[in-house]
This record gives structure tokens, sequence and C-alpha cells, in this order.
């Protein structure tokens, strides 16, 4: 039997449109990125233009598309897309803040609680003993461990490195330095909870899960009025997170584990364009 990479006969490729929901503002930015670096690294010729580059690399974190399927649609290799996304990945990645810097931004607008929270980016079940270790309890699917901090306003300052799916979130907070003391000093000093941390001017504060109703019992009055005082709490990190997740590449990371930081902070990048515009 003789393999051929010819098209079946009477076939031909199929292309198709589709709305990207991000601004223009957004795709501006990052040809303009990708514009300065071609201008440093004295490359002169790409076969397609830095805007369009800028939109394919943006739909396929938007939406997730295929790699073989957005270079089919605009006569380019897989290798090409691959290419090009990750070059852009690592651009935005290199704007995004570190953890004392974040912080002394929002001390710098006024700002007075920081949230922190941890969320679980899924992924690909592998192979070996090793993975067990990416494997959450808590949410039953293998994933990616991640630390943010999101300001009052539900916008997100800082994400952390990868760990695996099983880390706690007080661990990796230990890990990351968050929750050591700080104490600014005395006339710059402002109340906080116990369970808060010092970092600069900024109170550090842990957004707590609400409590869940026992199988065999209901829930009193008082813990119902306190689930109803966390939600109001939650509310910005829920939002931080919804907007972060709304790159739909996020749904289940295919990608190499190694990679997911890099990507994690170049969303957060272009996530707080999408939200400031």
């Amino acid at each position: 039997m003789t393999k051929t990479e010819e098209p079946a006969e009477n076939s031909r490729a199929l292309a198709y449109r589709r709305r990207l929901s991000l601004s223009a503002r957004t795709v501006s930015h990052l040809a303009g990125l990708l514009r300065r670096h071609l201008k440093l690294i004295r490359s002169r010729w790409r076969i397609l233009p830095p805007g369009r580059i800028a939109v394919i690399v943006l739909a396929v974190l938007r939406h997730d598309q295929r790699l073989a399927d957005t270079a089919g649609g605009n006569d380019v290799s897989e290798s090409t897309v691959r290419r090009w996304r990750d070059e852009l990945i690592g651009l935005l990645a290199a704007q995004a803040p570190r953890l004392d810097r974040a912080l002394r931004k929002v001390v710098r607008r006024g700002g007075e609680v920081v949230l922190i929270d941890g969320t679980l980016i899924r992924t690909r079940r592998r192979t070996g003993k090793a993975d067990r270790r990416n494997c959450s309890g808590k949410h039953r699917s293998h994933g990616l461990h991640f630390l943010a901090l999101i300001d009052e306003n539900g916008r997100l300052i800082w994400v952390s490195a990868a760990r695996p799916g099983s880390t706690h979130d007080n661990t990796a907070a230990r890990h990351d330095h968050i929750l050591v003391p700080c104490a600014p000093p005395a006339s710059e000093r402002r109340p906080t909870s116990a369970s808060a941390a010092w970092a600069t001017t900024s109170s550090i504060l842990w957004s707590s899960p609400a409590t869940s109703p026992p199988r065999t019992h209901k829930l009193t009055p008082g813990q119902k009025q306190a689930n109803k005082v966390l939600a109001i709490g939650r509310s910005p990190v829920e939002h931080g997170f919804a907007h972060l997740k709304n790159w739909r590449i996020l749904t289940k990371l295919r990608t190499d584990p190694a990679r997911a930081p890099r990507l994690l902070r170049a969303l957060l990048v272009l996530t707080n364009l999408e939200i400031n515009r």
C-alpha cells in the first residue's frame, strides 16, 4: 500500500470566518510589539504583515483554534503559526509585572486591600507516576495550580509560577513568600485582619470559600449570612478569574506544562488591556 499526501479527487480546502471578540487596541498593541521586536532583531521579511500575524495569534489564544486549522485558512504552515504564537507569548510575558512592583503600583493608586486566591488550569492527563502530583482531589481533575492577586475592582495584578495541581494555596503562598510578614513603617500601617499579611502598605487577604452544607443538616441562619458576606468579598476574585479564563486556550492546556507560566503571564497582559480599554 502506497501512502500519499495528495488530496482526493474533486476535493478542496474549505475556510470559514469567525468574529474575534477583542478590541482594536489589543490588536494594535500586539502588532506594535511585534514590529519593535522585528526591528530590534533586524528581521526584514515575514510572510504576513505584523497586524495579520497578531490577529492569527489572538484567534489561537481567544478561541483555542487548532494550529493546523488556522494555518490552512491563512495559507501558511502549522510550524509557522506555532512559531508566531510562541514568539508573541514570550514578548507579552516579558511585560507582566513582578510581585513587588505590582504591589507598589496598587499603593500608588491608593489601594488598601489585595485579594489572593488559587485556581486550577486543567491539562491533559499524562502517563506515568510523575503525573499523580498534577491530580487535584478538590477539582477531581489533572492540572496546574496558580496563585493570583486581584485588586478590589476585580483586576488581575500578578500571577504566580505553575505548580502541580495537588498543591495547596497556603503552600504555594509560602513558596512565593507572599505570607511573610513585612510590616511597613508605623506611619503607613493600616488595619487588617489576623489572617492577612503585610506587603508594602497594602493588605493581602485570602479569599475564603463559602461553607458547604452537610448531607444530613441544613445551614443555620448565621452560616447563611456568613456565606453572603463571603460571596460579596469573593466577587472581585471571581470576576478576575472569569476575565482570565475568557481565553479559551486555558480550557485545557495541550502544550508543554513548562510553558504554562509564560502563557499565563501573557494572558494577564492581554486581559488587562481588554479591561482597561
